[in-house]
């Protein structure tokens, strides 16, 4: 008896690779991060970037600016703007010193010769024309690109490389870039970036100045909101810092206290009251906890520091981190019962309100405009209390672990499929 012989299934992509069969070049396999140096916003796009599947396979560019000197005032500026007058001042200056030293004087170098090159050469400059020929010449074999961007001087680049290369390109760009938001595939931003729409807000400002408040539209269906920011926190990273830090950290008693100390901000305005406070508070929990340990930000003022180190040094129960050795932030998120935390950093609060552990907040009566409306939303959702003083740090609670990243990676996979676009699997 001869075999039965079943039709072919007619279609056009037989023998082509599975990855191709809903569309040729249609799965994003590549990406390319484009940072400003900051390393929270630069965490929020390696951490969508993570989300999505393809740490592995990204490239990170970045937007320097001129440092050092009379550069620290410039920073306003568009980055272009601000290197051409960087290079015009260097040219002046190594003038002066070339007519300086052929009279004889020997010329120092200046500090801001000095600290304006340093580290660059080892950076990876953001170039558009060769990311979008990237885009372009590898659209055929890689398939379309993937541009994370996130910062205010990241923006011109991303728009660009949109413009530029809109058909091998999906652009999102992390922040509120102000104005023109369908430069972008998709923007993704706390909701409390368009606090200056809400109608307390326009109370609190003259109505002369609405037209120059950013932004000036509610978000479009390209805008994704979030409460808090991205970060590459999530249960495997935890774990992962859990067992590396197992020895230094299973043997203190517990509970444990984290307390994370940050810095003044224009929105977030505290100076030694707030230390003398947070000092006291912190006295009057200790019997409640098993063990304390706190960290100091690079950019905490030394006057707020010298106040809680003084006041709490000398304690048994206290370890505070002197920034030397490999930073314990990953295993504080991992090993900690709860934290304290200083209101000024929306990228630290949405951390620690992503492992579902109690946080208290300190300063927030200090915020003001858009960081006391993120503050208040926190509250009304139960993620974080005030911290007191009062409080019994061995009575734990918990809420839903904030997860901001998760939903922004849910939804990107919508945008691109869309588009007729996915990831890789």
């Amino acid at each position: 008896m001869r075999p039965i012989r079943l039709p072919e299934p007619s279609s056009p992509t037989r023998g082509v690779p599975e990855i191709f069969q809903d569309g040729a070049y249609s799965v994003i396999r590549r990406a390319v991060v484009i940072g400003n140096g900051s390393p929270g916003s630069e965490n929020q796009s390696i951490g969508l970037v993570r989300a999505l599947g393809l740490y592995d396979k990204h490239v990170l560019y970045r937007i320097t600016r001129p440092r050092g000197g009379i550069n620290e005032w410039l920073h306003w500026l568009p980055v272009s703007l601000h290197k051409k007058l960087d290079y015009l001042m260097c040219l002046i200056r190594n003038y002066s010193r070339i007519v300086l030293t052929s009279r004889g004087k020997k010329v120092l170098p200046l500090p801001s010769e000095i600290s304006s090159s340093a580290g660059l050469a080892s950076i990876l400059e953001a170039d558009l024309k060769q990311i979008v020929t990237m885009a372009r010449e590898n659209f055929e074999k890689e398939g379309p690109l993937l541009v994370v961007a996130s910062g205010r001087d990241t923006i011109s680049i991303s728009s660009s490389i949109k413009r530029l290369a809109s058909e091998n390109v999906f652009v999102v760009q992390i922040q509120h870039p102000r104005s023109e938001l369908n430069r972008f595939d998709l923007v993704i931003t706390p909701q409390h970036d368009f606090y200056p729409l809400s109608a307390q807000a326009r109370e609190q400002t003259p109505r002369f100045l609405h037209r120059w408040i950013t932004p000036r539209e509610p978000p479009g269906p390209n805008v994704v909101l979030t409460l808090g920011a991205l970060h590459q926190i999530d249960a495997s990273v935890l774990r992962s810092a859990a067992s590396a830090w197992h020895d230094e950290f299973a043997p203190l008693p517990k509970p444990l206290l984290v307390v994370n100390i940050g810095w003044p901000t224009s929105h977030c305005h505290y100076g030694a009251d707030l230390a003398k406070q947070l000092t006291a508070s912190l006295l009057s929990v200790l019997a409640t906890c098993g063990s304390v340990r706190i960290s100091f930000s690079s950019r905490t003022p030394e006057k707020i520091s010298k106040i809680i180190v003084k006041g709490l040094e000398n304690n048994p129960k206290v370890y505070i981190w002197d920034g030397e050795g490999p930073n314990p932030h990953m295993a504080h998120l991992a090993w900690a019962d709860a934290f304290v935390v200083t209101a000024d950093s929306v990228s630290l609060v949405s951390e620690v309100c992503s492992t579902g552990k109690p946080v208290y907040v300190t300063g927030a009566e200090c915020c003001k405009w858009k960081l006391m409306d993120f503050h208040k939303s926190l509250r009304e959702r139960g993620l974080v209390r005030p911290f007191t003083g009062s409080e019994d740090i061995s009575v734990s609670w918990s809420y839903p672990p904030l997860n901001d990243t998760a939903e922004a990676t849910r939804r990107v996979h919508e945008a691109l499929a869309e588009r007729g676009w996915s990831l890789r699997p």
